[in-house]
């Protein structure tokens, strides 16, 4: 049974470690040359995860913190289709593409603002610069179920798409005029059963908790109104208010915004709701049925964390295509262009649009298998990590472990010789659990942390 009372008192600023080292770690020596001379060296025997970055909205979600362009004008959408398909082109002097594709995804903004015959060019161009699609890869795209289509998903479900994760966040009246995003549930229910009829099984939803004018009693309407949906997973996080790295969110009036306390209402509701649903809590802020892969891998101790989210696919080098994609190997990182002129230059100068990177030293690499596995699967294999890196645990790691004694002390945190193990209440709480061995956060002064906060 979790406590949630225990759980409260730990909100601080903290990275959501869906990379280590963290995204402020990466500086602008690392270079479009460097990243082409690591993609030459990669093993060609590894395998391939995608991402495509759609960066177009037509207008802005207040509470959203990605890195978005907002335009109603579709000479735009082509153009960047057009500099999609290069910037291809110049990887493929550098990277093997016939190395098996094991995931591919579209992110956004809004991947289906562009039209079903605009992906479809994109898609088809994709496979022919990497044409080895594994047999059972995952193919998903991010929807906003305002902007999709029947001609949309014939697109998509032709070419091999086999999930779907709709944004949703909220069904609350109030809310959505808040958040700027009306989107009344007849829309998303539409978009869902175009979904289900061309065959998508796998669908998810994502939910925020955190928003402005939200309550208990608001939220738990809106899960009662999401079952009638059937989705296969939920992606319910906490809001990231992070207003001076979000112009938009200074739209926001702070004191409408749920309390800490009413925060953990809510979060304590929707895990007791979720749960008496037939869902299975995964991690801090996904839930899947009994049936769901990512469910299945947990079990198994398989499930994978990177820049996506949760994933049963491990083992494979993300390449990150688009404005401001990001991309990640065994020993590096490896971010595109924020800003679109910058990004066209680069590629009109036959070069790939390097903005920064991060090269990994060897702490680095040891460190990221430590947190990676404990923010995917809850537990540690001690003994699978000193084989791996030849060092002896305890002793390499002796000054954070005493860190972890806090967690040991209230039971969160069980660490014996073989195995550490994190314990129900402490799985909201990997975040936490995790910044003890990040010895790059320990550098900065907690007051200078500009991190959500975990809670």
């Amino acid at each position: 049974m979790i406590d949630f009372e225990q759980f409260a008192k730990y909100s601080k600023p903290g990275p959501r470690y869906t990379s280590y080292p963290t995204a402020p770690e990466f500086n602008d020596d690392f270079s479009a040359d460097d990243y082409e001379a690591i993609l030459k060296s990669q093993d060609n025997n590894r395998k391939l995860s995608l991402y495509f970055h759609m960066p177009f909205c037509r207008s802005a979600c207040y509470f959203c913190g990605c890195n978005v362009v907002f335009t109603s004008k579709e000479e735009k959408k082509e153009r960047y289709i057009d500099y999609l398909l290069k910037e291809m082109q110049i990887l493929s002097r550098s990277l093997d593409t016939s190395r098996e594709v094991l995931q591919l995804h579209f992110g956004g903004g809004t991947p289906t603002f562009f039209d079903a015959k605009q992906l479809e060019k994109i898609i088809k161009a994709i496979w022919h610069t990497f044409p080895n699609k594994a047999q059972n890869a995952e193919i998903s795209c991010e929807t906003d179920p305002r902007f999709l289509t029947q001609e949309h998903m014939s697109v998509l479900a032709g070419n091999g798409f086999n999930r779907i994760s709709f944004g949703v966040q909220d069904f609350d009246e109030k809310v959505q005029r808040e958040v700027h995003r009306i989107q009344p549930f007849d829309i998303t229910k539409n978009a869902v059963d175009i979904a289900r009829n061309a065959g998508i099984t796998s669908i998810n939803m994502d939910l925020i908790y955190g928003l402005p004018y939200q309550s208990l009693e608001s939220f738990g309407k809106t899960l009662e109104k999401s079952l009638e949906l059937d989705i296969d997973r939920y992606a319910v996080f906490n809001y990231a208010h992070v207003p001076w790295m979000k112009k938009t969110m200074r739209k926001f009036d702070e004191t409408t915004l749920p309390s800490p306390k009413e925060k953990l209402a809510i979060m304590r509701h929707t895990i007791d709701f979720l749960s008496s649903s037939g869902y299975k809590m995964i991690g801090m802020d996904h839930f899947a049925k009994p049936t769901d892969e990512l469910f299945l891998a947990i079990e198994k101790g398989e499930l994978h964390r990177n820049f996506q989210g949760y994933t049963t696919k491990g083992g494979a080098d993300l390449i990150g295509i688009g404005l401001t994609s990001i991309g990640e190997g065994q020993t590096h990182y490896v971010q595109n262009f924020r800003d679109m002129n910058e990004y066209e230059t680069a590629i009109e100068s036959e070069k790939l649009p390097v903005m920064r990177g991060f090269m990994l030293n060897n702490d680095d690499i040891l460190r990221k298998a430590v947190i990676m596995e404990m923010m995917s699967n809850f537990k540690l294999n001690i003994k699978n990590i000193e084989n791996r890196f030849g060092i002896d645990f305890f002793d390499y790691f002796k000054d954070d472990t005493k860190e972890l004694q806090i967690f040991i002390d209230e039971g969160l945190v069980t660490l014996e010789k073989e195995f550490l193990r994190v314990s129900e209440t402490g799985t909201l709480l990997i975040r936490n659990i995790c910044m003890p061995f990040d010895a790059h956060l320990k550098k900065v002064p907690q007051e200078l942390r500009r991190f959500s906060k975990t809670v």
